[in-house]
């Protein structure tokens, strides 16, 4: 059945020639006219539901900002529909809480693979298949973090379905499910908890383009519980910095 008409898909509310090949993801619709400063020419696209969608331009080729709303199932419509669009590489950018107690608020994170903690991927794909970052994004994303001196750190990350399951699990009726698996996931050194990443690397090998993420840490839960130092930090500008030099880089790497 075809939902899209007038050719514009029917979520995010764009057509083919409207997206650029390279697009970055926020979750916050507010965030996309933050992330479009830095590109050329922008302009708005579409605003449709929690989906908007600005196109521009870096080193002159199209880029595109959209937004993806909170978890997986809403990130999955946009992957989809974006990539019905034309689009081909796609980076993330989102906050996140961090786990492992070396990544303090303020770090970035950059997923090399995601935990399937969460119910979208499980209709793409068994859950034995892992959710894994592509590698030419992920290798752009770590220089652009260097570049700006910022403390980073890569590696998998959780992805989840519940935010309150994560910060209050003692309150809900499988709370040892909850608590057995977030100690499983820091002792193998889990980096940091978010929600949509799992989504996009899945959906996107299925779809056969790339994808990468890249994360603030507002806080870390694990360093609060164990009386070390918990500086909480909301300002996304040094991520999404990196993720649009890591776009700059791709594309002079495209074009060399």
């Amino acid at each position: 059945m075809k939902y899209a008409s007038d050719n514009k898909q029917f979520h995010i509310n764009v057509e083919p020639g409207q997206i650029g090949k390279y697009v970055i993801l926020p979750g916050d619709p507010k965030r996309c006219s933050a992330i479009a400063k830095y590109l050329d020419n922008a302009e708005l696209v579409a605003d449709s539901r929690e989906y908007v969608t600005y196109t521009g331009s870096l080193e002159g080729v199209p880029v595109s900002v959209t937004s993806t709303g909170i978890g997986g199932p809403s990130a999955a419509i946009a992957i989809e529909e974006l990539v019905n669009c034309g689009a081909e590489t796609l980076i993330r950018i989102g906050t996140c809480g961090g786990m492992d107690t070396d990544v303090k608020g303020g770090d970035l994170v950059i997923a090399s693979g995601s935990i399937r903690m969460e119910g979208t991927t499980r209709e793409y794909a068994p859950i034995e298949f892992p959710a894994v970052a592509d590698v030419e994004v992920t290798n752009a994303l770590i220089p652009a973090a260097q570049s700006l001196d910022q403390s980073y750190h890569v590696g998998v990350v959780q992805s989840k379905d519940s935010f309150y399951g994560q910060h209050s699990p003692e309150t809900k009726p499988v709370q040892s499910e909850l608590e057995s698996k977030w100690q499983a996931w820091l002792r193998m050194g889990c980096k940091a908890s978010e929600m949509e990443s799992a989504a996009l690397f899945i959906v996107a090998a299925y779809r056969k383009v790339k994808a990468g993420a890249i994360f603030l840490a507002l806080g870390n839960q694990e360093r609060e519980k164990q009386g070390l130092d918990n500086p909480i930090v909301h300002d996304t500008s040094i991520a999404i910095k990196t993720a649009v030099e890591a776009v700059r880089q791709l594309i002079l790497a495209e074009k060399a």
